[in-house]
C-alpha cells in the first residue's frame, strides 16, 4: 500500500490463490512443485510450492487497507479503504456474471474525508461492509455500508469516470450508510463477532466497544489502550485478542470488565496479530522489523466439575525467513500453514509443525499426538522384545504374587517363570537361610540364627583354624583321598549349598536322587563324584543315558568314568586332560578335571564360571584348607559382587556385601521388585535402613501404584510390615470431635476404652457390637449419615429396616471388627457424608451430593474415584 509495508490476503474459498496489496494489487497462483520443475516467471515460495501472477489492478491508488469478499460469488471481489475514506470495491480478473457485474467499480463515499483504516465483510451477511475512519468532530466513524443499496441522494449526481482510454462507465457513488456508529470518536480497528449477524466490535480511540445494531444508541465498552487489531478466534468466539505497541491482551466477552490474559510484552511495537483458522487457540503475532512470528498456543484445561481454568501459554518462535516480514497470513484450510511477504514483495510459504507430545503409560504402551492425529506404536509380530522388558516381567510377576510366599520360599523362584537360573539359585538360598535359622532358634535361640543370614562368607570365618584333614576312601577305587573333617559350621555351608539335608546326617543321597528326579543327570555324577562315590556316578550317567530325553553320549562318558587309574602317567590321563575341554556340558568337564588333578590344586573345579556356585563352594568346603577355603570364598564374593550375580547371596547373604552385590544387580537388571523381597526376607534392621534398600521399596511400591495395581501394593506393605515391624506407618488421620476436637476413633473400635464402659454412652449389648453415637469426651452427638440420618459411629448393620438391604449383604461380606462400610467418610469441600458404604453406594448413580439443596459434585472432585484396579480388569 502506498507508503506502506505489503500485506498479504488468502482468498477465502480459493485456497490456490493470495493477493499482494501495496501500491497495487497483485493475484498469484500456488502451484505444487513436487513432480515438476518451477515454470518460467514463477516464484519460488518453498521446497515444494511455487506462485505466478495472474493478473495486476492498479486502479484503486492510495489504499489504507483491503478486505476480500467472504461469500463464493463473485470470487475475486475486494473492499479497498482509500486515505480520502472512500471505500471502492474492485476486482481482479474478468467476472463474466453479469448480475455481479455492476458491484465493480462501486464507491461508498462518507460525509467528511478522512482515512480509512479498516474494514470488515459480515459473515453472515454478505452484503454488509463495516469501514473504520479516522475521528472527525462532526461525523462516525464507524460506517457500515450495503454494497448492493442503490440509493444515491438526489443532491449528488451521477459522474462519469474516465476507467481507460477509449471507454467509459457510470460509477454509482453510495453516500448513505445503513448504519453509523462511533460519533466523535476514531475507529482503529474492528471485526464482526460470528455468533450474531448484529453484533459488532470495534477498537475506538480509548476503548473496545461491542456495537448492536438493533439498538445503536447503546453500547457495552471497556476502557484500554489495546485497541488495534481486534479479531476474534474463530474456534472459541467469545475470545478475542487486540494489541497495543509490544503487549497483545485476550478478552473474554462473557467478563469484558478487563483481559482474561495479557501475553508477554515485546521489545518492538507489534504489527499483526491473527488467530490461526484451522487449529484451535493458536494465536499469532509479528512485530515491527522482525524476523520472527511468534505463535501462542492457549490450551484450556476442564476441571473436574466442567468449570475452566485459566489457560496455559504455550510460547515458540518460528523463523519462515531470513528478512524482515511485513506482513503474514493464515491459509483458510491448510493446517498450520501460512504465507509470509517482507518488505520488497519476497514471499514464503511456511508451515508451523505441531510440538510432538510424547506418552509412554507404565504398560509400555507408547503414544504420540502431532496435529490433529494420534499415533500408537505398536511392536511387531516376531519381535519379543517386549517380553524381554524387565518391566513388563515384573508386571506378570507382580500378578502372580512373586515374592509374597513366605512359607515356602523357593516356590517364589516357579511364580517368576521358573525361567531364570540366578533367581532359582537365589530363592532357593534364602528358603535354606529361613529353614535352618528356625531350626538354630528351636535348639538353641538367640545363638546362630542370625549367622545364617550372614551368608557362608561370614560362617566360614567364624572357623579358621578349627578344621583338619583326614584321608577317606572311595566307593568302587583302591584309592584315598585328602578330605576335610566337616566340623558344624562346614556342615552348615553345606545345608545352605542344598547338598545335604538339615540334622547330623552327611548324606547327599537324597540330593542326588532330587537331581536325577530334575532329569540333572551330568549335575548328580559330578556331585556323587566330588564325593568319592565314583561307582554311584558311572551308574547315574548310565540311567540317564537310557532315560526318553537323556543323551546316548553319556554312555561314553561313563566308560571312560570306568577306565579311571591312579597313575600319573598313564595314557588314560593324558587323553582326559586334553580332550575333557571339548566337552560341552561343564559338569562333565569338571568331573575329568577333579580326576585328573593333583591332590589340594583343584583350580579346574573351582574356577568353572558355568558351575553353580552352590556347588563350587560346596566342593570348597569339603576339600580345601582353612586358609584355602577363606581366600577363595573371599574372591569368589568379589567376582559376584562385581558382577551383580544373584547366586552371590549365598557367599554375602543379607548383609552390607549382599546390598552392595544386589545394587550391581539392580543396576544391570533395573529389577527392584528382587532386590525389594530378597532385602525384606531377613536383613537386619541396619541393613533394611540403608538408604538404597529403601530406595528400591520406594520405587517398586510407585511401580505398583503407576500400574494400579493398588490391591498388590497394599499386599506388599503388609508383607513389608510383618518382616519389618518399624516399616509400619503411624496413624496419619484420626476423627476429631467438631466441638471440643478431641478424638473419637477409639469409640468407633470394638475394643472397649479403658475407664468408662460402653453403658455410660448408651450404648447396649455386647462390646463387640458398638455403637458410639456422642463424642466421648464433651458428650455432643456425631453427625448423621446423609443418607439413613443416623448418628455416625452406629454400625450400618443395625440401622432399623436393614435386615435385607443391599447394604446389610455388602456388610456382611467382612467379618472384621472394622468394616470399611462404618467408616466415616465426607466430602471435603461441602462436608456432607456419613457412612462409606451409603456413600458408595449412592454415588454408583448420582453425581450430586445426597443432601437436599446442596448441588455439590462430589465424586466428580475425585479424580482416582472412578479409576479401576488394575487388577480386576486382567483378562
Amino acid at each position: 500500500m502506498s507508503g506502506t509495508k505489503p500485506d498479504i490476503l488468502w482468498a477465502p474459498h480459493q485456497v490456490d490463490r493470495f493477493v499482494v496489496c501495496d501500491s497495487e494489487l497483485s493475484l498469484y497462483h500456488v502451484e505444487s512443485t513436487v513432480n515438476s520443475e518451477l515454470k518460467a516467471g514463477s516464484l519460488r515460495l518453498s521446497e515444494d510450492s511455487a506462485a505466478t501472477l495472474l493478473s495486476i489492478n492498479s486502479d484503486t491508488p492510495y489504499m489504507k487497507c483491503v478486505a476480500w469478499y467472504l461469500n463464493y460469488d463473485p470470487e475475486c471481489l475486494l473492499a479497498v479503504g482509500q486515505a480520502n475514506g472512500r471505500v471502492v470495491l474492485t476486482s481482479l480478473g474478468q467476472d463474466h456474471n453479469s448480475k455481479f457485474k455492476d458491484l465493480i467499480g462501486k464507491e461508498f463515499v462518507p460525509k467528511h474525508a478522512r482515512q480509512c483504516n479498516t474494514l470488515a465483510w459480515n459473515p453472515l451477511d454478505s452484503n454488509w461492509l463495516a469501514a473504520g475512519l479516522d475521528k472527525h468532530r462532526a461525523d462516525f466513524s464507524v460506517l457500515i455500508w450495503d454494497i448492493c443499496s442503490k440509493y444515491t441522494p438526489d443532491i449528488v449526481p451521477m459522474e462519469k469516470v474516465r476507467l481507460s482510454a477509449g471507454e467509459t462507465e457510470t460509477t454509482l457513488l453510495v453516500t448513505k450508510p445503513l448504519y453509523e456508529l462511533g460519533q466523535n470518536d476514531a475507529c482503529l480497528s474492528l471485526c464482526w463477532l460470528p455468533r450474531d449477524q448484529k453484533l459488532l466490535l470495534a477498537g475506538m480511540h480509548r476503548n473496545l466497544a461491542i456495537f448492536d445494531l438493533r439498538n445503536t444508541s447503546q453500547k457495552m465498552f471497556v476502557n484500554t489502550k489495546a485497541v488495534q487489531g481486534v479479531t476474534v478466534d474463530p474456534y472459541f468466539h467469545d475470545r478475542v485478542a487486540s494489541f497495543y505497541e509490544g503487549q497483545v491482551a485476550i478478552w473474554d466477552l462473557r467478563k469484558f470488565e478487563k483481559p482474561v490474559l495479557t501475553l508477554t510484552e515485546q521489545p518492538k511495537p507489534l504489527t499483526k496479530v491473527a488467530w490461526c483458522p484451522t487449529r484451535t487457540g493458536l494465536l499469532a503475532t509479528l512485530t515491527r522489523d522482525s524476523n520472527i512470528i511468534r505463535l501462542y498456543d492457549m490450551q484450556h484445561t476442564p476441571t473436574p466439575i466442567g468449570d475452566e481454568t485459566e489457560p496455559t501459554i504455550i510460547e515458540r518462535s518460528v523463523q519462515p525467513c531470513d528478512n524482515y516480514i511485513a506482513s503474514f497470513a493464515w491459509h483458510p484450510t491448510s493446517q498450520n500453514r501460512m504465507i509470509v511477504v517482507t518488505s520488497n514483495r519476497t514471499m514464503s510459504d511456511f508451515t508451523v509443525f505441531e510440538r510432538i507430545s510424547l506418552a509412554w503409560s507404565p504398560i509400555t504402551s507408547l503414544m504420540w499426538a502431532c496435529g490433529r492425529h494420534l499415533y500408537e506404536c505398536t511392536e511387531e509380530e516376531n519381535d519379543n522384545s517386549l517380553e524381554k522388558d524387565i518391566a513388563t516381567k515384573m508386571r506378570l510377576r507382580a500378578l502372580s504374587r512373586y515374592g509374597l510366599d513366605t512359607e515356602q520360599v523357593w516356590r517364589n523362584h516357579v511364580l517368576a517363570g521358573n525361567e531364570d537360573p540366578q533367581l532359582k539359585s537365589l530363592w532357593y538360598t534364602l528358603h535354606f537361610m529361613k529353614q535352618y535359622t528356625e531350626d538354630m532358634d528351636q535348639k538353641s535361640p538367640g545363638n546362630k540364627g542370625s549367622l545364617v543370614y550372614a551368608g557362608i562368607k561370614s560362617i566360614v570365618k567364624s572357623s579358621l583354624g578349627m578344621v583338619e584333614s583326614s584321608r577317606h576312601n572311595w566307593s568302587g577305587l583302591d584309592k584315598q583321598s585328602d578330605i576335610q573333617n566337616l566340623n558344624e559350621e562346614r556342615i552348615l555351608a553345606l545345608q545352605l549349598c542344598g547338598w545335604i539335608k538339615k540334622g547330623t546326617d552327611v548324606d547327599v543321597g537324597p540330593f542326588l536322587n532330587s537331581l536325577v528326579q530334575e532329569g540333572e543327570w551330568e549335575r548328580a555324577a559330578a556331585v556323587a563324584l566330588f564325593n568319592l562315590d565314583i561307582r554311584r556316578a558311572i551308574q547315574i550317567l548310565n540311567e540317564g543315558a537310557s532315560s526318553e530325553k537323556g543323551d546316548l553320549n553319556l554312555n561314553v562318558v561313563a566308560m571312560a568314568l570306568s577306565g579311571y587309574t591312579d597313575e600319573k602317567n598313564s595314557l588314560w590321563r593324558e587323553m582326559c586332560s586334553t580332550l575333557r575341554l571339548q566337552l560341552n556340558n561343564p559338569y562333565l568337564c569338571v568331573m575329568f578335571a577333579f580326576l585328573t588333578s593333583e591332590a589340594g590344586s583343584y583350580d579346574g573345579v573351582l574356577y568353572e564360571n558355568k558351575v553353580a556356585v552352590r556347588d563350587r563352594v560346596a566342593f570348597a568346603c569339603k576339600f580345601l584348607s582353612d586358609t584355602q577355603l577363606n581366600r577363595y570364598i573371599e574372591k569368589l564374593t568379589n567376582e559376584m559382587k562385581e558382577a551383580g550375580n544373584l547366586e552371590g547371596i549365598l557367599l554375602t547373604g543379607l548383609t552390607k556385601d549382599g546390598v552392595d552385590l544386589m545394587e550391581s544387580y539392580v543396576d544391570r537388571t533395573g529389577d527392584v521388585q528382587t532386590a525389594s523381597y530378597c532385602m525384606l526376607q531377613g536383613s537386619p534392621l541396619d541393613v533394611l535402613k540403608d538408604e538404597r534398600v529403601q530406595y528400591w521399596i520406594e520405587n517398586y511400591r510407585n511401580l505398583l501404584d503407576a500400574w494400579r495395581f493398588w490391591h498388590k501394593r497394599a499386599e506388599f506393605d503388609i508383607h513389608r510390615s510383618k518382616l519389618d515391624p518399624s516399616s509400619k506407618p503411624l496413624a496419619q488421620v484420626f476423627v476429631s470431635c467438631n466441638f471440643c476436637g478431641k478424638s473419637i476413633s477409639y469409640s468407633c473400635s470394638a475394643v472397649p476404652h479403658q475407664g468408662r464402659g460402653f453403658s455410660q454412652y448408651g450404648v447396649s449389648g455386647s462390646p463387640t457390637k458398638s455403637k458410639v453415637t456422642s463424642c466421648p469426651g464433651c458428650r455432643k452427638p456425631l453427625p448423621r449419615c446423609a443418607l439413613c440420618l443416623i448418628n455416625m459411629g452406629t454400625p450400618v448393620s443395625s440401622c432399623p429396616g436393614g435386615t435385607k438391604s443391599d447394604e446389610k449383604v455388602d456388610l456382611s461380606k467382612d467379618k472384621k471388627l472394622a468394616q470399611f462400610n462404618n467408616w466415616f467418610t465426607w466430602c471435603h469441600n461441602c462436608r456432607h457424608g456419613g457412612h462409606a458404604g451409603h456413600m458408595l453406594s449412592w454415588f454408583r448413580d448420582h453425581a450430586e451430593c445426597p443432601v437436599s439443596a446442596c448441588t455439590c459434585k462430589c465424586m466428580q472432585l475425585d479424580t482416582t474415584g472412578n479409576l479401576v484396579p488394575a487388577e480386576t480388569v486382567q483378562p
